[in-house]
């Protein structure tokens, strides 16, 4: 009969040496993926860039842009290619998000936003309002964002906007909506079917 000591210590068993040169190996393994994606992400958002490189500069705030009708506090989350809310816009600065302070003149929209480019959209410009529930990477609740539709150029834009206090919205999209202008491709189509019409 083995003693009771014998046997256990036949039962202990050395604890597992860590293989640490395989769990570094993973480590740094994991960490160079990690950077080579980050690195494609910014070379996709350098080439989206170039793609847009047509794009206008942004108008800036005239000295008189008009007498204030709303303003608000809140987040710019972005622009798209508008009706298209996936199609980032990333030229001159839009693609950043930022705090941002908005003010509703008679002359248009001042887009002041701390640490990233301010844009001013003269009210020839204004094509609409809405409220929406996402623009390309931020999606929130049903009616969360303000969709700010603007002419830039030959494009029209969708500029994503979301108050401090979302029971604000409302009044813009009200007060934007009056101020708007209807494209003039809109225009000239309407113009022509009541011509055909009266024929």
């Amino acid at each position: 009969m083995t003693p009771p000591l014998i046997q256990l210590a036949e039962a202990q068993k050395s604890a597992p040496v860590t293989d640490w040169a395989a769990r570094l190996g993973w480590v740094a393994g994991l960490l160079v993926l990690v950077a080579f994606v980050y690195w494609l992400m910014r070379q996709g958002w350098k080439w989206r860039g170039t793609l847009q490189g047509d794009l206008p500069e942004l108008p800036s705030t005239p000295e008189n842009p008009g007498r204030p009708k709303l303003t608000l506090s809140g987040r710019y989350h972005g622009s798209t290619t508008a009706g298209q809310w996936l199609d980032r816009i990333v030229a001159h600065g839009l693609g950043t998000r930022s705090r941002v302070e908005l003010t509703l003149t008679e002359g248009g929209l001042d887009v002041v936003r701390p640490g990233a480019t301010d844009f001013f959209v003269p009210v020839a410009a204004l094509r609409g309002a809405r409220l929406d529930k996402g623009i390309a990477g931020k999606v929130l609740t049903e009616g969360g964002l303000l969709v700010v539709t603007w002419q830039h150029g030959d494009q029209e834009i969708d500029s994503g906007f979301r108050s401090d206090r979302a029971e604000e919205h409302p009044a813009w999209v009200e007060a934007l909506t009056a101020l708007s202008t209807t494209p003039r491709s809109t225009r000239n189509t309407t113009e022509q079917s009541e011509t055909e019409g009266a024929r």
